[in-house]
């Protein structure tokens, strides 16, 4: 087919797409993707415990500096995510992204939530679940515990849906877990750095679709 007639079929495609889609209403959440860092501050986020976060060259640095657990959560609560970021690991330190997250007041304690893993150690389950005061609930088989990038950047997409939890790192699906009995159904999203000072961590591109119904 010849450009020409390719410029307006694609024309009239785009603006079916635009009349479907109102304007005079907030998109649903399921419309879209919205990024959750601009790449220049800490805007939407809140640091717990005393570990560092910096943003560095558009990215999140978190680096232990105690030997205390340290989080950096959003400051909005979600339900049911996807959730894509890309992570480095720098150190040895073990990390995670939590969800449905609370903390004990003025500490780092998590009272609830749980976490999909990420540890730069083989054989220590990156993108299993754990959490909850219920320790390991679900993790990789063992054909997946190489899947992670080490001193490089991965890619990891989270689906919380109910209580059906998927995790895919780079670009393979490695955990797909529905729990038959969730404990904690809302919250924030943490990024973690674990307690014992090996924690450097690099964050970046982190984008939220909030499927939320409350």
């Amino acid at each position: 087919m010849r450009i020409s007639l390719l410029l307006p079929i694609m024309a009239a495609i785009v603006a079916v797409g635009l009349a479907q889609t109102p304007k005079n209403r907030a998109p649903l959440p399921n419309e879209q993707w919205v990024s959750l860092f601009n790449g220049k501050d800490l805007t939407g986020w809140n640091p717990v415990g005393k570990e560092k976060w910096t943003v560095e060259d558009g990215l999140i640095h978190g680096k232990a500096i105690t030997k205390e657990y340290g989080y950096l959560e959003t400051a909005k609560d979600y339900k049911d995510f996807h959730l894509s970021l890309r992570f480095k690991c720098v150190a040895d330190g073990n990390s995670g992204v939590f969800f449905h997250t609370r903390f004990k007041p003025g500490t780092a304690d998590v009272s609830q939530g749980m976490q999909f893993e990420i540890d730069p150690t083989a054989n220590h389950h990156t993108g299993g679940l754990y959490g909850d005061g219920r320790g390991w609930i679900a993790w990789p088989s063992p054909e997946f515990e190489y899947v992670l990038h080490q001193q490089d950047w991965n890619d990891y997409l989270l689906k919380v849906e109910g209580n059906h939890f998927v995790a895919r790192l780079n670009g393979i699906v490695i955990t797909d877990f529905t729990d038959p009995s969730p404990k904690s159904v809302d919250g924030t999203i943490a990024l973690q750095l674990h307690a014992g000072g090996g924690g450097d961590m690099m964050f970046k591109d982190i984008y939220v679709r909030d499927l939320s119904v409350r």
